[in-house]
């Protein structure tokens, strides 16, 4: 049975009272993370919220700060100053239009009220995309699973994908390239088969593999590897699935090394800051199980296994690996956000220290009355606060 909350009249007069004061102080929040999912647009909907799309618990939002009149007016004097009615009235426009300004400036795409907002714009699964770059079909060591025009990406993930490519190759050549599925449409938004992949984050990466014997094959596409790294071909797998297979081979194994190699080069790479790497725990056991008998660095596992998971809302993935890389500090300020957890070897996010009162309040009037009163010498804020 839900319990009745208790509303402001319910409440002891002390109580009120601070309820009053919690909900008066509620101004302008600082900058100091992405906003989760659902503070910006208000309304409720049914998006994924397991590990796959984190972007952040919803925060009540607490009494409404409207407790604060009634009784918290009581005594105060404020209604023998015949001048108040006047400058509340004032100070409730201009913040009724800075609200007004503020909400324009964090919508879901970039419009003529909001042109500041450019790459990738709101979380993974609720965003869009501007000046995508596109992922070539071929390179070294690497090519494109289909020909969908699904191949758009932030400038660092497209980076991030070639160079994790190309240095598998080079340390391991001889073998098939990596096929790459998915990233996301021209100017993002959905795409079949995704609920992410919309903002240019997102991209899946198809698992080496091998013959039960350790010769390198093509991947036979979409096929899931069971916990001992086998994987059986069937006719439910990929169209492409046999292209590369000899003598049409019943099982296909993983190629545990270079799919550690691939791990391994986008959590070090300096283009990727890696967010997520979304896999079945299965088999991220076999890779990091795999790195540890190699005897690589510590902290270097330590990385892949903070970002290596499995999913809770969607499949295991088991059948490829799930890259998705975190905003960059310079998108944060562009309309970039969440996804997951931003790692703490990232590079550090600017910071906005929120202005004072009474510089704010002279910053409005200053440009809706051009040399008033408010005008007068005001004091950049050292670089060192941004």
């Amino acid at each position: 049975m839900a319990t009745a909350r208790a509303g402001p009249a319910d409440l002891p007069s002390p109580a009120r009272e601070r309820q009053g004061a919690a909900g008066s102080t509620a101004s302008l929040p600082l900058l100091t993370r992405a906003p989760a999912h659902g503070e910006l647009d208000g309304i409720h909907e049914n998006f994924p919220s397991g590990a796959s799309e984190v972007i952040g618990g919803r925060s009540d939002a607490g009494p409404s700060p409207r407790a604060s009149s009634g009784p918290a007016r009581r005594g105060s004097g404020v209604a023998s100053d015949p001048v108040m009615p006047s400058r509340t009235l004032l100070t409730t426009i201009l913040l009724g239009l800075v609200a007004l300004c503020c909400a324009a400036c964090v919508g879901s795409s970039p419009t003529p009220l909001a042109p500041a907002l450019r790459g990738s714009i709101g979380v993974p699964h609720h965003g869009v995309i501007t000046d995508a770059v596109e992922l070539p079909r071929q390179g070294e060591g690497y090519r494109l699973l289909r020909s969908n025009g699904v191949r758009w990406g932030t400038a660092g993930l497209v980076a991030a994908v070639q160079r994790a490519a190309a240095e598998v190759a080079r340390a391991r050549p001889g073998g098939e390239p990596l096929l790459v599925g998915d990233l996301s449409a021209r100017f993002g938004g959905a795409t079949r088969g995704h609920r992410s992949h919309r903002t240019g984050r997102d991209a899946d990466l198809l698992l080496y593999a091998l013959t039960p014997d350790g010769r390198p094959v093509r991947s036979p596409g979409f096929i899931e590897f069971g916990p001992d790294g086998l994987a059986r071909i069937d006719d439910g797998g990929d169209a492409e699935r046999g292209a590369s297979l000899p003598g049409a081979q019943e099982y296909v194994r993983l190629d545990v090394e270079r799919t550690w190699l691939l791990v391994k080069s986008l959590v070090r790479s300096p283009d990727a800051h890696v967010q997520w790497l979304f896999f079945a725990r299965w088999l991220e056991a076999l890779v990091i199980e795999y790195a540890r008998a190699r005897d690589e660095d510590p902290e270097l596992i330590w990385y892949a296994e903070s970002v290596l998971l499995q999913p809770g809302d969607s499949t295991a993935h088991a059948d490829h690996l799930h890259l998705r890389v975190a905003c960059t500090p310079d998108a944060f300020l562009s309309g970039c956000l969440g996804g997951g957890p931003y790692w703490p070897w990232l590079p550090a996010v600017p910071q906005l220290v929120a202005p004072a009162d009474s510089d704010l309040a002279a910053a409005i009037l200053d440009d809706l009355l051009p040399g008033g009163a408010a005008a007068g010498p005001r004091v950049a804020a050292p670089d060192s606060a941004l």
